[in-house]
């Protein structure tokens, strides 16, 4: 009895602390494999033993976190109970209409609308108090700020990054200690940052999944859901079936996630009733409501298979290691590599040079070396970059003590994707299927070093038909993308030149005084750009200076033998878009960085921002139209139009 004792007292210790981990966007030190395989022992045990301790996490509804403001819920956030087997959902079910959905692996948020606007956001917190980052509504998509009901209403949801936007995210932070596990450890570490823009680049939206509560209470799920869509949510996808139809409706919708259709991160499947009057009358203890809904978590299947090598991939600053094994089928698709991480994971885990992994695919989708069975020798650490051959410095974190391996070698190709993506992207190139993941397979393959070898890329065609993710058609449509954009307009040509402070308005400007030669002659000529309206001498000299370094100077004389640069007639954008309209921009701003970089926008396409409002004013933006300010009084006396920011954009342009 002791012994089980101690392991009980170990086991919530371990849980306790990887679920701070969890709820914090700290660095994760347990895969979902092994919290679930922990949790179950301690459950057993718990069972068998009766020893159950305050701070057991079967006993508690989540983490709570230490930073931020601390609010207490109005209605609790409990845990949901949870199963592994389709026959448990049966039962709950019995034979009543259920709604089946996905259980969304993000943050849980809660927000409160009083008089048809947006008052609080809470965390889930420890599921009894949360963290106030109301702070954040105006950067997390997926909910409105004003509703057309008026009463006070409580609503529950997820937010979640998608996968194509974490794998964008993290293959372009250079610092490793700062990169992120999954995207449910993004989505957590981003809501605790404290600066609004940082949070808005993340792209975090929001997932209504219940109602909690509507003064007017509405008795169905389906209606609960349904009002929410029409009042602006984003709300999840759901499913309403019976008991006997459950197992044919997870079959379908685990394949979703296996077929590899879904980009949202899920870890699993919930079910609820459609009858909320039911649901609510089941008992409550301090971990879950019995009736609120039943959580379903697959199986992780394992396999286990004989290490090949490790490959080493570089991405911005990191040098990471990846398993290549021998191929296994693993939920239904064949899977023959995985992320170690970094140096202290491989040590962690035992890699060798040779061994005998044990692989998943976590959440159906991200094949995991979750541990090493036999291992003999040890793995080689490259001395040298895989893509630019400088030499490699091995890195410990401060904060994390992890160890990394990193390019010494500041111009190092792979460290500056950044302006690869925007050489690509359509408003520069616009060459379709060059994402910065292919882009950095194929510098690490030495395919690409400069914008130029992009337009070489046919000639490794059949290699690359060959890597994984590249097939005959997609390797095609990319390569006629790549010839289609030889012929270019010449202001995403310097867009796309990735020239510091040059956007697309610079360069509309440059082509129109003096076209395209114009542009050559006067970087050539060290002239500048200062005497052209809306350039300035700060935006000039920027220019001079890129032209000065002989990289950029050769990488565009390479790219123009690649490329024909076509005539286009552009007339001095000097009616622009808020050409003879003035403008007062007043509270406070979301879509724009600050009311400077908003001001400036409204003077580059033609238009004017003054201080004050009066007869002359044209339109004032405020994102609170309803407010009783002065400006806005006075523009409801004048009969002056109130835009809110969203609408400045839709009707102007951004």
């Amino acid at each position: 009895m002791e012994n089980e004792k101690r392991r009980c007292e170990e086991l919530v210790r371990c849980l306790n602390k990887a679920s701070e981990v969890y709820y914090n966007g700290g660095e994760e030190i347990m895969s979902n494999f092994e919290w679930d395989a922990m949790f179950d022992e301690l459950a057993s045990l718990e069972a068998k033993t009766g020893y159950i301790l305050p701070d057991s996490p079967t006993q508690n509804a989540g983490y709570e976190a230490n930073n931020g403001e601390r609010e207490p819920h109005e209605f609790p956030a409990l845990s949901l109970a949870k199963t592994k087997l389709v026959a448990d959902l049966q039962k709950w079910a019995e034979e009543k209409e259920v709604w089946i959905s996905w259980k969304l692996d993000g943050l849980t948020l809660v927000l409160t609308y009083d008089g048809g606007r947006l008052s609080k956001i809470l965390t889930r917190g420890n599921g009894t108090t949360g963290t106030n980052i109301t702070y954040l509504k105006n950067v997390i998509k997926g909910f409105p700020l004003k509703i057309k009901y008026q009463g006070h209403m409580v609503v529950r949801g997820e937010a979640v990054i998608s996968y194509s936007d974490f794998n964008l995210i993290n293959d372009t932070i250079e610092d490793d200690d700062e990169k992120y596990a999954n995207p449910r450890n993004l989505a957590s570490g981003t809501l605790s940052l404290d600066d609004p823009e940082k949070v808005k680049e993340r792209r975090v939206r929001f997932h209504a999944f219940t109602l909690v509560y509507r003064e007017d209470d509405i008795k169905s799920w389906r209606e609960r859901m349904d009002f929410l869509e029409k009042e602006g949510f984003t709300v999840v996808e759901r499913e309403m079936v019976k008991g006997d139809g459950l197992p044919e409706a997870v079959d379908r919708w685990t394949d979703k996630v296996e077929s590899g259709r879904l980009d949202l991160p899920v870890d699993g499947l919930v079910i609820c009733y459609e009858d909320t009057e039911y649901a609510a009358s089941g008992s409550v203890t301090g971990h879950h409501a019995a009736r609120a809904g039943y959580a379903f978590k697959w199986q992780d299947i394992s396999a286990e298979t004989e290490l090949l090598y490790v490959e080493w991939s570089c991405a911005a600053s990191t040098i990471s290691p990846v398993a290549v094994f021998q191929p296994v089928q693993l939920e239904g698709t064949t899977v023959s590599r995985a992320s170690l991480c970094n140096l202290s994971e491989m040590e962690r885990l035992g890699i060798g040079e040779k061994c005998t992994l044990e692989v998943i695919k976590a959440n159906k989708i991200i094949p995991k070396c979750i541990s090493v069975k036999k291992s003999s020798g040890s793995v080689e650490i490259p001395s040298v970059c895989p893509v630019c051959g400088a030499a490699t410095q091995i890195r410990t974190s401060e904060r994390s003590k992890t160890k990394t391996l990193h390019c010494t070698n500041p111009d190092c190709t792979a460290k500056h994707v950044k302006k690869f993506t925007r050489f690509v992207s359509k408003a520069g190139m616009d060459i379709d299927g060059l994402s910065i993941q292919t882009m950095l397979k194929f510098m690490n393959e030495g395919f690409i070093k400069e914008f130029a070898d992009i337009y070489h890329l046919r000639e490794h065609e059949d290699f690359i038909r060959q890597m994984e993710g590249f097939g005959e058609k997609s390797c095609e449509n990319m390569m006629r993308a790549i010839e289609k954009s030889r012929q270019v307009n010449p202001v995403n040509f310097i867009y796309a030149l990735c020239i510091p402070m040059f956007g697309l308005d610079a360069g509309k400007k440059i082509v129109a005084d003096g076209g395209f030669e114009g542009f050559l002659d006067r970087l050539e000529q060290k002239k500048g750009f200062e005497d052209i309206d809306g350039i300035g001498p700060e935006k000039s000299g920027s220019a001079v200076l890129w032209y000065e370094n002989e990289k950029n100077k050769s990488s565009l004389q390479a790219l123009l033998k690649e490329v024909t640069i076509k005539k286009a007639d552009i007339k001095p954008d000097a009616q622009g878009r808020c050409a003879g309209l003035t403008f007062v921009i007043t509270g406070e701003v979301h879509y724009y960085k600050n009311r400077d970089a908003f001001k400036a926008y409204v003077e580059a396409e033609g238009g004017k921002v003054t201080g004050s409002v009066t007869s002359k004013t044209s339109f004032l933006v405020n994102n609170d139209a309803a407010s009783s300010s002065a400006k806005n009084k006075k523009a409801n006396e004048l009969g002056i139009p109130i835009l809110s920011e969203d609408e400045f954009v839709n009707r102007f342009g951004a």
